[in-house]
């Protein structure tokens, strides 16, 4: 019997509380079945320490990008460098993260700025991006259709840890973005997110971790979140459309390869 594969979209194991015991966490992401994962990046100048760790583990992939409540770090080099970064590396699958977070700041006008700014050099790279949006879905839906419209096409990409409403969720699947559910979708009150977890079409279909963020049940609660725990997200999102956690595994796992360009 082939063993079930997970792809975990949205890692952040580079963070010190994962220094300890690195060897352990990806142990058990193996026993789970996670075969590849997808690690993000807050600002480029974790680029060094994300790039030794996908050296260090063949099955990580990554990406090179700002975060939006970051942005107050953005110069006029960090276009050239997040360009430069992107094509040293043929491990790096993504520009991001980047998007917008109207939740923690209100500097609205040089979040929009800096992720046009991103969006541009994924449309030259030819590499989907992945967005963060939180407590932003009608703006960043307003960026994602202007860019569409200037470009005449749309971009590839992920709104990855999706929070929102089963009619944001259409807006950007309309856009051609994949939706990726995290630990939330497990949460208890989180039926928002649920219910967009069931309408989603099952080919813009993904799941990830976040971690150390946002530990799903049975662990919420523990101090750090890892990617062995994506198979809970797999389990809860496959009891929410009445189908086996085989399919939601396999679905995602073609999504993401077909995403980020990745191969098993």
């Amino acid at each position: 019997m082939t063993k079930m594969q997970l792809i975990d979209t949205h890692v952040h194991i580079n963070f010190d509380l994962f220094q300890s015991d690195l060897e352990a966490v990806r142990s058990r992401w193996q026993e789970a079945g996670v075969v590849r994962l997808v690690h993000s990046c807050v600002e480029p100048t974790e680029f060094s320490s994300i790039q030794a760790l996908a050296q260090r583990f063949p099955e990580i992939s990554f990406a090179v990008g700002l975060h939006p409540l970051d942005a107050d770090k953005w110069h006029h080099q960090i276009p050239e460098e997040i360009k430069s970064l992107a094509c040293s590396d043929s491990k790096v699958v993504a520009i991001g993260e980047t998007g917008l977070d109207f939740y923690k700041a209100d500097n609205y006008e040089h979040q929009i700025m800096v992720f046009e700014a991103q969006l541009a050099i994924a449309t030259e790279l030819n590499l989907p991006v992945i967005i963060h949006c939180r407590n932003a879905a009608a703006e960043v839906r307003q960026v994602l259709e202007k860019w569409k419209n200037l470009q005449g096409e749309s971009l590839r990409g992920v709104m990855h840890c999706w929070g929102g409403t089963p009619q944001e969720t259409q807006w950007f699947v309309d856009l051609g973005f994949y939706i990726s559910f995290s630990g939330t979708v497990t949460f208890k009150n989180a039926k928002p997110i649920q219910e967009s977890a069931v309408t989603v079409r099952s080919d813009r279909l993904l799941i990830e971790t976040d971690c150390p963020f946002l530990a799903p049940v049975p662990k919420r609660g523990e101090r750090r979140n890892e990617p062995a725990y994506v198979r809970y997200v797999a389990e809860q999102v496959a009891r929410l459309r009445g189908e086996t956690t085989d399919a939601i595994a396999s679905v995602t796992t073609q999504n993401a390869c077909k995403l980020f360009g990745l191969a098993l």
